[in-house]
């Protein structure tokens, strides 16, 4: 595997990471546990961060002359990383409602 492959799977990797940390959030708003679903959104943030700030690094490696081949894992990785910032919004939203719903925060 060379390099470029593994920075790829880094993204794969953080980008997975956010993901299951915002369906956890999720699942602790559910249960009414605002307080962690925030930090496990926080968690999330910080994941997804990392998993953009390594595209962004592949973008300007492309942008400076050094060809990036497309390939199904850089798709791959690409398709993670989108539907990660996707599960993270909506779980932005479905914490608020579920806030809304229960009439604030219980413990």
């Amino acid at each position: 595997m060379d390099r470029r492959e593994e920075t790829i799977f880094q993204m794969i990797l953080h980008s997975g990471n956010g993901k299951s940390l915002a369906m956890e959030a999720i699942s602790f708003a559910r249960m009414d546990n605002f307080s962690e679903a925030e930090n496990a959104l926080k968690e999330a943030e910080k994941e997804i961060n990392e998993a953009h700030r390594v595209q962004t690094a592949l973008i300007q490696e492309e942008v400076s002359g050094k060809g990036i081949p497309v390939s199904l894992l850089m798709v791959h990785a690409q398709d993670h990383l989108m539907t990660a910032i996707t599960v993270k919004e909506l779980a932005n939203e479905l914490i608020r409602l579920y806030r809304k719903m229960n009439g604030g925060e219980k413990e």
